[in-house]
């Protein structure tokens, strides 16, 4: 069961390098899988599914036809299908404000400066199968992608033991703009997106979580394709006062070790009377849960309750773990706010609890894990674009700025750079 700790206990350095777990193993596999679907295309692809998945598909059967789709929503109850457009809608408006436009900017002298914003032309979405269906990711991936105007999202996903997938997931892509699906999950999926097969075309880029393998092999196409992050188990901390109540914080505990054996469950309080109700309240509430064996896994090995000095020193460490979800369960959470720097996403208040942000309020659900919130940012819209810079120089222009270029360059030892501008200053041209 969860522990409590004090600040500095050693203990917390495993829970903040939990995502190193199996690493050097599972890379080998990865890169053996990658070079195998790289020379056998479908043949492979298919042969893994059936190993991993125990599902046989021909590779005729792994795209998804639109009969099976129209099947999905005769599967789907209408309420479900209110849910996902209603949250299909609230992701949508909030990544419409991400949008860029191109620019220019001209000069007094001539010169056009500017930045040309294009999407991506295909992309590709990784939906995780495993042991709970999240077509809460399709929406967080496509969206992005559509409002970005890509023009070709395709979306790999594990097949069920009845080689067919969950129409939650079916609908879900048909509603976020999804052009493409294929039965294909795990490494395999992955090295079809970045290399093609004869049935899966690549793509630009590849997004969305997975387990340790999807992300390892990510992590080995990257170059081949960019990516989006390299994310791992997933993990909130909650940072509380005497102003918390302790069943919430405990459901919003549990709401994420419920996830995955690796994930990660914290919570930082200088209430030590707070401290206690909430272990209680996490065994209390944990018994009723239908996935209590993975959540004591994770509460047991990646998680903690853990005592600071004061609430500086909670934002202190909560800064350090740069985590995936953050909750401030405190009197003036917008107070706290403006000394936190490292964070996937904030929730700020007791009636912001992380499952508004997994489903529905409209901020994506794809976050930086592991700390590396440091540095990495959320899926977004500009995941989806790329950009272009525009340069235009009058021949004037080139005379005011040439003699400062040139000289960089000599100093450099790039002759043929300066010599690229002298030949235009000096009028040598074959035009001239």
């Amino acid at each position: 069961m969860i522990r409590i700790m004090q600040a500095g206990d050693p203990a917390l350095e495993n829970i903040m390098n939990r995502h190193m777990a199996g690493k050097e193993a599972a890379a080998a596999i990865v890169a053996e899988i990658i070079k195998t679907v790289r020379e056998q295309g479908d043949r492979a692809l298919c042969a893994y599914t059936a190993d991993f998945d125990q599902v046989k598909l021909t590779p005729g059967q792994l795209k998804v036809i639109p009969e099976e789709i129209e099947e999905a929503y005769g599967l789907v109850e209408k309420t479900t299908l209110e849910s996902i457009c209603l949250a299909r809608d609230n992701i949508a408006s909030f990544h419409r404000k991400q949008l860029e436009k191109s620019w220019f900017a001209p000069s007094d002298n001539g010169v056009i400066l500017g930045q040309l914003v294009r999407p991506l032309a295909r992309a590709g979405i990784y939906v995780p199968g495993g042991t709970a269906v999240l077509f809460s990711s399709v929406l967080m991936n496509a969206i992005p992608a559509m409002v970005a105007g890509v023009k070709e999202i395709v979306m790999v996903t594990p097949p069920g033991k009845d080689g067919k997938l969950n129409p939650y997931t079916l609908v879900a892509a048909a509603e976020a703009g999804v052009t493409e699906i294929y039965k294909a999950g795990g490494a395999q999926a992955i090295a079809a997106l970045a290399y093609g097969t004869e049935t899966i075309k690549p793509v630009d880029k590849i997004t969305g979580p997975g387990n340790i393998y999807v992300t390892l092999a990510k992590q080995q196409v990257y170059g081949q394709v960019g990516i989006d992050m390299l994310a791992g188990p997933s993990e909130v901390l909650v940072v509380a006062d005497e102003t918390a109540d302790a069943s919430y914080v405990a459901a919003d505990l549990l709401s994420q070790a419920e996830h995955d054996v690796l994930a990660s469950a914290v919570l930082l309080t200088p209430v030590e009377s707070l401290a206690e109700k909430v272990r209680e309240e996490v065994a209390r509430q944990t018994e009723l849960l239908p996935r209590r064996d993975i959540v004591t896994r994770s509460l047991t090995d990646y998680s903690a309750i853990v005592i600071t000095r004061d609430l500086a020193q909670a934002v202190q460490m909560a800064n350090r773990f740069a985590p995936e979800h953050l909750e401030l369960m405190v009197k003036e959470p917008f107070n706290l706010l403006c000394q936190i720097t490292n964070a996937g996403a904030v929730f700020l208040g007791s009636y912001s609890p992380e499952p508004v942000g997994d489903y529905w309020a409209g901020p994506n659900h794809v976050l930086p894990t592991g700390g590396t919130a440091r540095f990495y940012s959320p899926l977004s819209v500009d995941t989806f674009i790329k950009k272009s810079s525009i340069i235009s120089y009058t021949r004037e222009a080139l005379e005011q700025a040439g003699g400062h270029i040139a000289d960089m360059a000599v100093k450099e030892g790039l002759d043929a750079h300066a010599n690229a501008i002298r030949i235009r200053l000096e009028g040598k041209g074959e035009n001239q």
